[in-house]
């Protein structure tokens, strides 16, 4: 299977997953708003998902595929079925202890991560915690499972099963929160017992796959062998990367606890929207890039020369994607919040404050992809240690500049608090751009300067402006519409005179490079 055609598995597995994840966030609006409870699952979620994001996909991605892809493209089915075997046995245990130690420290995670909820609000979300963390060590499980698929080139399985996670809560939403008198906090729980059934069903529906494909599997708990430590080694440096990447969203979250009540609802319902083209296009293509570039076999100058080509086609592609969102997010992230969450207890004013993060989140954005492409090259050399490096100074440089943006800016300025989720989201994609710089040299030194096409991405900018121009007008001369039709004729606008200027200007090749 070609790249390119990996990258579009992944994309659309990631595509129905988001969808339903914005489905999920909608009713979650709509039943929930963006008042006090909707803060405590907000920061339920966030708060376990420190297990799952620290061990989870990106760890298992940046040591497991390396080494595991390799035995493959050698030939070596038999070590790679004992390597696999070896990692799951490990990471169960490690897994089991994270679990039960999140459980039992619930009250403690709240208080450090979220001290600006109030009481009441803060012994709600320990509750959901307690609920929700044994699911979402199920979750890193299925995390292998992505592993052992995506190293077999089978990408969309393993990025489609989240449908089953989100497709859960929403199934739990609508039975508790169509219940007349139902207590928000109750359905809040409802939500927290669905998300455990589905981290059980993401993880069932994978695993007949992947004991088809790899018939050598053999649980073990041991790191004997090479090729295992080897993995076991990288895997540190990775959970470390993985780590300071949620200290950087912990600090988001602490900052936002303390911008007023909303804040870290409006941050929750914005990260939803943003991180779908990054999904789609930095993450489906680095994903099937990853597996690709560490079986690149050859001497030394050969596997250099063949990650050089993917880096430049990865890029590409990414550029002609991402740089489309990020002016759609800046010029319509109203319309896109309106759309998905405008509904019972979410209003236009709840839209308009999830606009702002999100045109704080354009800020970063087409350098937050490209450094996942980069983080890939390095993880397929099987240098784990550089981008945790990177990304300390990142997360360093984003909780500065947070906390000077966002908490000191408004009030001298006399704008609402909450124009600091905003420019919260802004800090971060600053301190992106600084990190995607540093992966970028770290890579060329590795394999050599990566050569650019200086008309591609400058032209991509020009005509993604000149279609959002052509959208506003359209947009200022509609009635009033109901949010979802308003949309469809906003971004339909957009996207069309987007494609349509890229094929007049000859760079919508850079789709398919």
């Amino acid at each position: 299977m070609t790249t390119p055609g990996g990258a579009r598995l992944v994309a659309a597995g990631i595509l129905l997953s988001r969808i339903t994840g914005l489905v999920r966030q909608r009713a979650t609006a709509h039943f929930l708003g963006s008042g006090v409870v909707a803060d405590a699952l907000a920061a339920a979620f966030r708060i376990p998902n420190l297990l799952q994001n620290l061990f989870g996909e990106g760890s298992l991605s940046a040591s497991f595929i390396p080494v595991y892809a390799k035995l493959l493209a050698e030939g070596r089915r038999e070590d790679a079925g004992r390597v696999a075997g070896s990692i799951l046995g490990l990471l169960s245990l490690m897994v089991s202890v994270l679990v039960l130690l999140g459980v039992l420290l619930a009250p403690q995670l709240v208080w450090v991560l979220a001290p600006g909820l109030d009481a009441e609000t803060q012994a709600l979300t320990v509750g959901l915690i307690r609920i929700i963390f044994p699911g979402l060590g199920v979750l890193v499980l299925s995390a292998w499972c992505l592993g052992v698929l995506n190293a077999h080139r089978r990408f969309f399985l393993s990025y489609v099963s989240p449908v089953l996670w989100n497709a859960a809560i929403i199934v739990a939403l609508v039975w508790r929160g169509g219940i007349v008198g139902e207590e928000s906090a109750r359905l809040a729980v409802a939500v927290a017992f669905g998300s455990v059934i589905g981290s059980l069903l993401q993880l069932a529906v994978q695993v007949p796959t992947v004991l088809r494909l790899d018939r050598g599997l053999r649980l073990r708990a041991g790191a004997a062998a090479p090729d295992v430590r080897t993995v076991v080694t990288n895997f540190g440096p990775a959970v470390a990367t993985r780590g300071v990447v949620q200290v950087s969203g912990y600090v988001d979250t602490l900052i936002a606890s303390l911008l007023g009540a909303g804040a870290l609802a409006t941050l929750s319902y914005a990260q939803t929207i943003s991180m779908l083209p990054v999904s789609l296009f930095g993450m489906s293509i680095a994903a099937s890039e990853l597996p690709a570039m560490s079986g690149a076999t050859g001497s030394r100058e050969e596997i250099a020369a063949a990650l050089r080509t993917r880096l430049v086609s990865g890029r590409a592609r990414i550029a002609f994607f991402v740089i489309p969102s990020v002016v759609a997010l800046v010029l319509f992230g109203r319309v896109m919040a309106s759309a998905l969450y405008e509904s019972g207890a979410f209003t236009r004013d709840d839209a308009a404050w999830v606009w702002a993060a999100l045109a704080g989140s354009g800020v970063g954005m087409f350098a937050g992809t490209l450094g996942r492409l980069y983080s890939s090259a390095s993880f397929a050399l099987r240098d784990t240690s550089t981008p945790f490096r990177y990304a300390m100074l990142r997360v360093t440089l984003a909780a500065v500049l947070g906390v000077v943006l966002a908490m000191t800016v408004p009030e001298r300025m006399g704008w609402p608090p909450q124009t600091g989720v905003g420019l919260l989201t802004a800090a971060s994609g600053l301190a992106a751009w600084f990190e995607s710089r540093l992966l970028r040299l770290h890579v060329e030194r590795l394999v050599g300067d990566l050569p650019r096409d200086l008309r591609l991405e400058p032209t991509l900018w020009g005509i993604a402006l000149l279609a959002g121009a052509a959208a506003v007008v359209v947009a200022a001369r509609l009635p009033t519409l109901h949010p979802v039709l308003e949309a469809l004729i906003v971004l339909g606008t957009y996207g069309a005179g987007y494609l349509a200027l890229a094929r007049v200007a000859g760079v919508d090749r850079a789709r398919r490079a």
